[in-house]
């Protein structure tokens, strides 16, 4: 269902999330790789391949998260991860991704409908960008904490988090350049109903 949801959205988030980044300049972005816009050329890669691609850059993109200090990504790679291959995601420029939960969002992939995640959980979508012309580099990180209830009324609670590949700080809903993100949840309400978190596509999902 969360996949059909997806596939639904696509076009019309993608377009938002690229008029969102747009609206950040150039500035934003590290060494040349426009790592804040949407690619329009993603690779098609074999889930074989997308593996092979993400784990020669693993290290390299924990280390410039990062520098971010966010004390909520904390080896965010040793979290449980939802994906058995990055997936390409429409909702996040056109890159393969990652899906991984903190220990307090415990019932993420089993998350029924009209069911919360605790306070306290974070999700962490880490990207790389693949193009059809044989370009490979880290994308942005996107994050999702739940916080304390009535914290944030108009995000039902959540605070959104883009973090570039180098640390620097896209937007942080509750923090410096909220605005930056503050489209974020307008996508995530499509899913409002399994609170606002979409779900890895089936094929991609552990265990299937």
């Amino acid at each position: 269902m969360f996949y059909r949801f997806e596939k639904l959205f696509s076009t019309s988030l993608a377009a938002v999330f690229l008029a969102g980044l747009v609206a950040h300049g150039a500035g934003a972005q590290s060494s040349g790789e426009d790592a804040h816009l949407a690619i329009e050329n993603p690779a098609e890669l074999s889930k074989e391949e997308a593996l092979r691609i993400y784990k020669s850059l693993q290290r390299r993109m924990e280390r410039g998260y990062a520098a971010a200090q966010f004390d909520q990504l904390i080896n965010y790679q040793a979290w449980p991860l939802f994906n058995d291959a990055p997936y390409i995601s429409a909702t996040h420029g056109q890159r393969y991704v990652n899906s991984y939960a903190n220990r307090m969002a415990h019932n993420y992939g089993t998350l029924a409908e009209g069911e919360k995640l605790p306070m306290g959980s974070v999700l962490a979508k880490d990207s790389v960008t693949v193009t059809d012309e044989g370009n490979v580099h880290p994308g942005a990180l996107f994050v999702m904490e739940k916080l304390a209830e009535g914290a944030n009324p108009d995000t039902a609670d959540w605070r959104y988090i883009m973090v570039m590949p180098d640390g620097s700080l896209f937007g942080d809903t509750m923090g410096a350049r909220a605005a930056a993100v503050a489209y974020c949840h307008d996508c995530h309400e499509a899913v409002a109903d399994r609170d606002y978190t979409f779900f890895v596509p089936e094929d991609y999902a552990v265990g299937n």
